[in-house]
Parts: C-alpha cells; structure tokens; sequence
C-alpha cells in the first residue's frame, strides 16, 4: 500500500488519499451543542491595576476585549480553513482577575443547534480576546505571557464532558 492509500488514524480532516477536505455532516442530525474553552494572560502586576482600574489609554481592555472574542467567535470559519461556517446562537466571553497570579482569565462559551460542534469557535474567542488585552495594554507591558488556551468541555456530539 502506498503512502497516500494509508489509514488517516481517525483524522476526520483528511480522505483515504490523505488529502485535506471539510468534512460532510450532511446526514448528522442537528443537536443543541457547547463548547466552553478557557486561556489566560500573565501580565505585570502595574498592568493588571491598570485593567482592574480601567485607566489604559486605549480603553475599557475587557468591555473590548469580550466585544473581539465575541467577533471572533463568528468568524471562525473565515479564520480557520476547514472549519464550517455557523449559524451560532450564543457567545459569551467572561473574564477573571487573578491577582495572586497578575493574571486575566479568559473564558468563552458558544452554543448552536447544528450538526457540527463549536470548540474551535471558543477556541478563537478565547485567542482573540487575549490577544485583544495584549493589544491594548503593549505600551505599558511588552512581556505578557497567553498561556494555556484549552477546550475544558464541550456537550451535544460523540463525545461529552464538562
């Protein structure tokens, strides 16, 4: 068997000839999924005042930071090549404040009635929002770290946990 005729190991992105294709959900039935995934950003304790005060000179950081996770989230499929476009039916992004560790927790939930789940739209959310507070705190901060960007549950396909 040549290269190109082995099995995709359970890749669903990839046919029998290992060739990247979207995958067909046509005949899946529509069932009401989530996807929660969460990531944080590890800032100078003098950065994370200025966001907690909400004294950056760009802005609200966080009320601009959800409103980009939430773009985001939308345009995952426009962003990642193989990913289906959505009809989503709710995005929220929410943020914590962790002091102890002069960090912003970031975490996005998207819902949809649909034949294909959303942990790559939370995925984005989350990426986008961080990045967004990277943006907008640069000036004062040029050493934030964005760490640990994970999908920590996701129900209404093969696979459920929470």
């Amino acid at each position: 068997m040549s290269e190109h005729h082995l099995p995709n190991d359970g890749l669903t992105h990839f046919d029998a000839h290992g060739q990247a294709h979207m995958v067909d959900v046509g005949a899946k039935q529509p069932t009401h999924r989530v996807a929660v995934a969460e990531g944080k950003i590890v800032m100078k304790p003098e950065t994370l005042e200025i966001i907690q005060k909400g004294t950056a000179k760009k802005g609200d950081v966080l009320g601009v930071a959800r409103i980009a996770g939430i773009m985001a989230a939308k345009q995952t499929s426009n962003l990642i090549p193989l990913c289906h476009p959505l009809a989503l039916t709710r995005v929220a992004v929410d943020f914590d404040i962790l002091p102890e560790e002069n960090a912003v927790r970031c975490e996005a939930t998207v819902e949809l009635h649909g034949k294909t789940g959303v942990e790559m739209e939370a995925l984005t959310a989350v990426q986008i929002a961080l990045l967004t507070i990277y943006d907008m705190c640069k000036a004062v901060d040029k050493f934030m770290i964005i760490s640990i960007v994970r999908v920590i549950g996701k129900r209404g396909g093969k696979t459920d946990f929470f």
